[in-house]
């Protein structure tokens, strides 16, 4: 086998950064070079993690790329958590296209083996083929919603719909799933043209033109469908997950992402005082936020389902932002009881704690699979991207979840869920029969997930396949 030097370029989001790095590690502890394409400001995210792992003896490096500067973006905004407001997207995305020729020098100076690019770099494809060097896709998310939404673009079932409320089956998939309008990105429900959705057509022709797509899941969660991916929609596909495992320090689990607000043994000591599955862990990812309005009804709901929690609460922009959703003496009720996280959380470090016992979750494919990995069933409440699709996994096929009944599609700011389904869902995921059922069944995925990464199992074997399939491809 030829030493291998794999290239990983993610998207600058937080959402895609985190894996990109564990899938970095799990490469370099296979003997694989790995080096992470990023920017100066995103750097320090992955620095400790690198650090770690040449401290192990592997091989980790970062190369730096300049961020352009355009006109309409903050100063200083090199990460898409960064943004104002959803409409600045296009014009982020746009910057990052401009990283083009610093990427193809690089490729033309280290020749790389392989680069790893997530699917938000259409470009990369051709970048990589410049220099005979094939390249991986990073998607992001799960082959169940890849596949949905394959069936959903080629069949559109919802074509004839009118009202939000109106419901459909998707199409040509092994379960039956039904939708209804309001949960389809606008750029699903019209054909209009605008740069986003030209960004997504040519992402969906540079993944048909890559050498394959790496996949941050594994077999058996989700069997039919990575058949289907690959026998019915004919992709060539490598699934190396849950890649959130090769995190198995405390350390290495509290570090993850960003800087979190809470200390590592602030937050063992509260959760080493609670029963096993009696915590319930509330957590929309890194770009969920709601107005105050939802806060609010989220707090009211919480304290009548009289059960504890954790809760990350996003940072608005200001402190009264902040503070002015909270029930008059609220924090001063939940004392001992409710856990208040104002900014990031250490979340791979909390689920995996055996007193949670539910995850209240956006739906995002990282944190659906840091809840099935650590065995812990979920209240769902997705907003936008696949997130939809994410929770008809959990909730229709693998039967593991409650939904709360979210029907908005939405980027930012949003939500409008009444107190009565957050209390009752809540409750329905720690206390009864079906709450037992679910946890027996999570349990059951969690140990399937523990097998598929150790040596022998499907993810071990299915990154073993790709190393050796890269370390016999013709080099430049």
């Amino acid at each position: 086998m030829v030493d291998l030097h794999v290239f990983f370029f993610p998207a600058m989001a937080h959402g895609h950064m985190i894996p990109i790095l564990d899938m970095a590690k799990l490469f370099a502890s296979r003997g694989v070079h790995s080096t992470i394409i990023t920017t100066p400001l995103n750097a320090p995210c992955y620095a400790k993690g690198v650090q770690k792992s040449n401290d192990l003896g592997f091989q980790m490096s970062i190369k730096i790329l300049e961020f352009p500067k355009v006109d309409g973006l903050p100063e200083d905004c090199e990460n898409a958590d960064q943004i104002p407001s959803p409409a600045m997207l296009p014009v982020f995305f746009a910057a990052t296209r401009m990283l083009k020729d610093q990427i193809e020098q690089l490729l033309e100076e280290f020749r790389p083996n392989c680069l790893v690019a997530d699917i938000l770099f259409p470009w990369a494809t051709d970048s990589a083929a410049k220099f005979n060097i094939p390249r991986l896709v990073f998607h992001g998310s799960g082959l169940f919603a890849s596949c949905a939404e394959g069936q959903m673009r080629l069949h559109r079932p919802f074509k004839n719909l009118i009202n939000d409320s109106d419901e459909f089956f998707v199409p040509n998939i092994p379960h039956k799933v039904k939708l209804c309008l309001s949960q389809l990105a606008p750029h699903h429900r019209t054909e209009e043209k605008t740069e986003f959705t030209k960004m997504l057509a040519e992402a969906r022709e540079s993944e048909l033109k890559s050498y394959g797509v790496i996949v941050n899941s594994f077999y058996e969660l989700e069997p039919d469908y990575a058949d289907h991916y690959r026998n019915v929609l004919n992709r060539r596909a490598w699934h190396i997950g849950p890649l959130s495992l090769c995190n198995r320090s405390l350390e290495e689990k509290a570090q993850r992402g960003k800087q979190a607000a809470i200390t590592e043994d602030e937050c063992l000591t509260w959760l080493n005082s609670k029963s096993p599955n009696s915590v319930v862990y509330i957590c929309f990812g890194s770009v969920g936020k709601f107005p105050s309005k939802q806060l609010h009804e989220i707090a009211i709901g919480l304290e009548a389902s009289e059960q504890q929690f954790i809760w990350v609460v996003r940072k608005g922009t200001n402190d009264k932002e902040t503070e002015d959703w909270m029930p008059e003496g609220f924090e001063e009720r939940m004392i001992g009881k409710g856990l208040i996280i104002r900014g990031w959380a250490p979340q791979v470090m909390i689920l995996d704690h055996e007193a949670i016992g539910g995850f209240v979750t956006h739906c995002g494919w990282n944190s659906t699979l840091e809840g099935i990995a650590a065995g812990v069933p979920m209240v769902t409440w997705p907003l936008f991207a696949e997130q939809f699709y994410n929770e008809k996994l959990i909730t229709d096929v693998l039967q593991i979840g409650v939904a709360v009944g979210a029907k908005e599609w939405v980027i930012g700011t949003g939500g409008n869920i009444k107190r009565v389904a957050v209390e009752t869902a809540v409750r329905s995921i720690i206390v009864g029969e079906e709450a037992e059922e679910r946890r027996n069944r999570c349990e059951g995925l969690k140990e399937m997930a523990k097998k598929a990464v150790e040596e022998g199992g499907s993810s071990y074997l299915d990154l073993d396949a790709l190393i050796q399939e890269l370390s016999s491809y013709p080099s430049s």
